[in-house]
């Protein structure tokens, strides 16, 4: 008890720069503009016309297959590497964090002079005499750029969750006659599931609230929910109209969260322990 006093300074940190931007955010997203304050719901039924939901179900389907491709290489990669020795074990998890070092705008950067019309991907397949491609300034360019960049949290917690699985367990698996297919599907995979849904939660938020991967690999042809917000708080100045978008998406992020908390088996034995 002695020790409260020392999250006091998170506290208000909390406060300060998570609870009251939060209010402002609430606050104008029902005001609908002006001089003196007027109570109105009209932000929140210009969002949800047919351009607007247009754009949030490509912001969730983006999000949705980042997320997918992110688990299909993340997990078998953690899984590989999880079967390494410890140093070696440690040696490949910092590759996959040194990019994380990076600037988030550097990194993103960096593919367009990959996949752009004279990038390193065309001149490789010049130089096989195959034909060229244009991914630049397309869903597949930011797919790629989401992937990259939010691939890290997805393997990191699962392969933080695979080496706390113990050996023991995998051996009485073997010893009891089941084979390598059994024990990863019965065993492994669903004690991994803790990782999993941390990661797949990790990798959805981002991916869904993003817009600079978009602006900068997607050319402003194919925006995103995040752009839309972004453009209202730095090209329009509709504040309000903003607001309103970013209250309408952190009640999409929460929603996401408390479904995914559903699928974890830990948060299920908690609230079982609850009642």
């Amino acid at each position: 008890m002695k020790f409260k006093r020392f999250a006091y300074p998170y506290v208000v940190w909390l406060v300060i720069f998570i609870v009251v931007p939060l209010v402002f955010i609430a606050k104008y997203s029902v005001d609908y503009g002006g001089e003196n304050f007027l109570f109105s719901l009209e932000h929140y039924k210009r969002f949800f016309n047919p351009t607007y939901i247009k754009v949030l179900l490509r912001s969730l389907r983006m999000a949705v297959l980042s997320t997918v491709l992110c688990l299909i290489i993340g997990y078998p990669f953690s899984y590989f590497i999880s079967k390494f020795k410890v140093k070696t074990r440690n040696m490949m998890i910092l590759l996959v964090v040194i990019p994380m070092w990076m600037n988030f705008l550097l990194r993103t950067y960096s593919w367009i002079s990959i996949l752009s019309k004279n990038g390193l991907l065309n001149s490789i397949l010049n130089f096989f005499g195959l034909p060229t491609v244009n991914l630049m300034y397309s869903n597949v360019s930011i797919l790629i750029g989401m992937v990259y960049n939010f691939l890290p949290f997805m393997i990191l917690p699962i392969y933080t969750t695979l080496i706390k699985i113990d050996k023991e367990y995998i051996e009485a698996s073997y010893d009891l006659g089941a084979n390598r297919v059994k024990t990863f599907t019965k065993l492994v995979f669903p004690m991994s599931l803790p990782g999993v849904i941390t990661g797949i939660t990790m990798v959805f938020i981002p991916a869904i609230s993003t817009f600079e991967i978009s602006a900068l690999l997607g050319g402003n042809k194919e925006n995103l929910i995040g752009n839309i917000i972004e453009q209202q708080f730095r090209v329009t100045g509709n504040w309000n109209f903003g607001s309103a978008m970013s209250m309408v998406l952190l009640v999409m992020i929460l929603v996401s969260l408390f479904v995914m908390n559903k699928f974890d088996p830990e948060y299920s034995k908690e609230v079982e322990n609850g009642k």
